[in-house]
């Protein structure tokens, strides 16, 4: 995904970007096991979960709660850390 400017940010972008997040944290062990374990998700669920719009907010709500994880997976991804809020507030519906 090309560096997104947050203020033009599409619901797809939004969505996109929540999914990529969940990835992030599904590739490490720890990570996962931590988020799944706050959210009171089970592992057999989290493919299913994924496509749930509330979810999607809690796991972007989840990264902008810890700014060393926000960083690592806007760098991993390639997009700009600042680019989760306005995503956040999107798939929330506060835009």
């Amino acid at each position: 995904m090309p560096r997104l400017r947050p203020d033009r940010i599409t619901p797809d972008d939004a969505e996109t970007i929540a999914l990529q997040a969940l990835g992030f944290l599904a590739d490490d062990p720890q990570r996962v096991s931590r988020f799944l374990s706050l959210t009171g998700t089970d592992p057999g669920q989290l493919r299913a979960e994924a496509k749930n719009r509330d979810f999607q907010v809690a796991t972007l709500d989840y990264m902008l709660s810890d700014e060393s994880l926000l960083l690592a997976f806007g760098q991993e991804a390639g997009i700009d850390p600042i680019a989760i809020g306005p995503a956040h507030a999107l798939l929330s519906g506060q835009t």
